[in-house]
Formats: structure tokens, C-alpha cells, sequence
């Protein structure tokens, strides 16, 4: 049921429901700390992170069913907002009509605002507040920040190199 209602909330990316998420699974105790950031972290290298999410979540959650039906229902939880939109509502052969309209704009412009803090509040919590910890730390963020930001590194390796400094300072 998290997952599902994680799933509806999604609106323009992923991490937007990382809180919910976090909020679901960790602290009930379902899921540790550490287990649900290495596992968002390693989502992040392929394709469709907060689908892979779901599933890795459903894979190891303590309660059952865990494993792989543990992580078929957390896929299905996930994708089930969408598909019911799609059914029941059928929005888009209608949606570039909609969105002409001023009032939709200023929905849509809204509901972005809104995304984008939401954002930031995934970022400083659990993701800043459960990894930076030391001068250390926000020199392996700063690093990866720079990495993509300035020279455009591929993430995958920012990801390498990131694991990489934090094995040096543990």
C-alpha cells in the first residue's frame, strides 16, 4: 500500500516520494536506514530509479511477502496509480486541449513550484541528513556536485568515484 500510495504522488520524477517512501519503510522499522539509502543510491546508476526502488524495497522489507513477490507487489504498487489514471480518466488525447487554457497553466506552474520543493526537502532529508556527517562527507559530495555540474561526468562514474571516497574515509 505505500508503494501504491507513493506511486500516486509522483508528479515530474522519482525522488519527489523519496520522504513518503522513507516515512513507509524505515521508520515503521521495516526497512533500515542504510539498507534504504544504499538501495536508493544503487537505483540511481540504471534506468527508472523509483521503479527499481520499488522493487528492491519489496525484495528485502522484514514483513512478507519479501523476495521476488515481495518485489512484484512493490512494482505493481507503483505503477498502479498510473495505469488507474490512464483507465479511468483517459486524460490524454485531451491533455494538449488542457493545457492551453490559463487556469490549467497556472495549476501546472503550481504543482511544479510545489515538485521542486519537495525536491529539496528529499535531498536534506533522509538523503543529507543520513549521509553528510563529516567535512568528509560534504567533500565527496561537493566532488560528485562538481564532477556533474562543471566536467559533465557521466553519473555512473560519479557514482564509482563517490563509493570510492567513502570506502577512503571509513
Amino acid at each position: 500500500m505505500s508503494d501504491y500510495q507513493s506511486g500516486a504522488f509522483v508528479f515530474g520524477g522519482g525522488h519527489v516520494v523519496l520522504p513518503l517512501l522513507h516515512e513507509a519503510f524505515v521508520t515503521p522499522g521495516w526497512v533500515s536506514d542504510d539498507s534504504f539509502l544504499a538501495g536508493y543510491g544503487a537505483a540511481q546508476a540504471v534506468p527508472g530509479p523509483l521503479f527499481t526502488f520499488a522493487a528492491y524495497l519489496g525484495a528485502i522489507v522484514k514483513q512478507s511477502p519479501n523476495g521476488v513477490p515481495g518485489a512484484i507487489v512493490g512494482l505493481f504498487g507503483i505503477f498502479l496509480p498510473g495505469i488507474l489514471i490512464l483507465i479511468l480518466i483517459g486524460a490524454l488525447p485531451f491533455w494538449d486541449a488542457c493545457r492551453r487554457r490559463p487556469a490549467v497553466q497556472a495549476i501546472m506552474s503550481g504543482v511544479n513550484a510545489s515538485v521542486v520543493g519537495l525536491l529539496g526537502a528529499a535531498l536534506y532529508t533522509p538523503v543529507w541528513t543520513s549521509a553528510v556527517r563529516s567535512v568528509g562527507d560534504f567533500g565527496i559530495v561537493l566532488v560528485g556536485f562538481v564532477l556533474l555540474t562543471v566536467w559533465r561526468t557521466p553519473p555512473l562514474v560519479v557514482v564509482g568515484i563517490s563509493a570510492m571516497g567513502g570506502i577512503v574515509l571509513r
